[in-house]
């Protein structure tokens, strides 16, 4: 690992996040009493660039909130993680983005609905006003709750810097091949991945065939996350298979953010793919142990501590 801390770059998305626990996930029409409420620090953006500063990185955003309360509470969240916010604007008459999220009080699995409100507003503009930002970090990391082409214009931004890209592409939709050309290493879960590729994803072997599809299409490196079967990282020189930590789970909204936080971390310390892979699967095991999105984010000595335990 390289002596300072590596310094990641989010481009993305801010929503609270508005989540109950319910006993079951309802069906179309139905109301099912559930409960308690929490309120809190949402969005893929804010969710892994948090991560990204629990385990230890500088990090700055590059994001866009409401000036409303929302915002506020949105603005100091970031500021209290330790989240550099020179790249946050604010958009007036605009609401902050909201997600509204279910969580299943058995399984652990969950329903979201994001409104994006101001998400919508972050343009190239707010992208090129970070140019310096970007040329100096180790990486970019972007989502896809912002505008398709202020993506696509940050990736090319990065590039031209030398400076590689880590993109999620979720909520998945299909991708040009022009932003897929500028991406380093492309995330997709399973759904995404099949969205993407219109492979169906069952099972490692068809997890495989849908990275290489995807290399093909210019990413330097593919990693798919698959649930309870771990994630599979695919170069053109490798295919290594991480495999799930068995924990507890209460709550998995946000546990690709948490993974996406930490690979951009270890990545950024010049970790190999395979072990980077492996210290954001622990991040994300442990953040499945918590309610909440960013807030159940783990801290570097958690992680390490985690990762100790497991290797006995």
């Amino acid at each position: 690992m390289q002596n300072r801390k590596p310094i990641i770059c989010v481009i993305g998305s801010f929503v609270v996040d508005l989540m109950s626990k319910s006993p079951h996930l309802p069906k179309p029409g139905q109301t099912v009493m559930g409960g308690p409420f929490h309120m809190g620090a949402g969005g893929k953006g804010s969710n892994q660039a948090i991560a990204a500063a629990k385990l230890g990185a500088e990090v700055g955003i590059v994001a866009a909130l409401g000036r409303d309360e929302f915002g506020d509470m949105a603005y100091n969240a970031l500021v209290e993680a330790g989240v550099g916010t020179a790249g946050v604007k604010r958009v007036e008459g605009v609401s902050t983005g909201i997600a509204l999220i279910i969580v299943d009080d058995g399984s652990g699995e969950n329903m979201i609905v994001v409104a994006p409100g101001s998400n919508d507003f972050l343009n190239k503009d707010d992208v090129k006003q970070a140019k310096e930002r970007i040329a100096e970090a180790d990486y970019v990391v972007m989502q896809l709750e912002i505008p398709l082409e202020t993506v696509e214009y940050a990736a090319r931004l990065a590039q031209e810097a030398n400076t590689p890209v880590i993109l999620d592409p979720a909520p998945g939709r299909p991708l040009p091949d022009e932003l897929l050309a500028n991406v380093d290493v492309l995330t997709p879960n399973e759904d995404e991945a099949q969205i993407i590729t219109g492979i169906e994803i069952a099972d490692l072997a068809s997890a495989e065939q849908a990275a290489k599809h995807l290399l093909a299409r210019g990413p330097r490196a593919v990693v798919i996350t698959l649930g309870g079967l771990g994630a599979l990282a695919v170069t053109k020189d490798e295919t290594v298979h991480i495999p799930a930590f068995a924990v507890d789970a209460v709550d998995t909204t946000g546990a690709g953010d948490a993974f996406n936080g930490a690979l951009a971390v270890a990545l950024g310390e010049k970790l190999p793919l395979a072990e980077a892979c492996r210290f954001a699967a622990a991040a994300a095991a442990l953040s499945v142990t918590k309610v909440g999105t960013s807030i159940a984010a783990p801290c570097r000595s958690d992680v390490e501590k985690f990762l100790k335990q497991v290797r006995k």
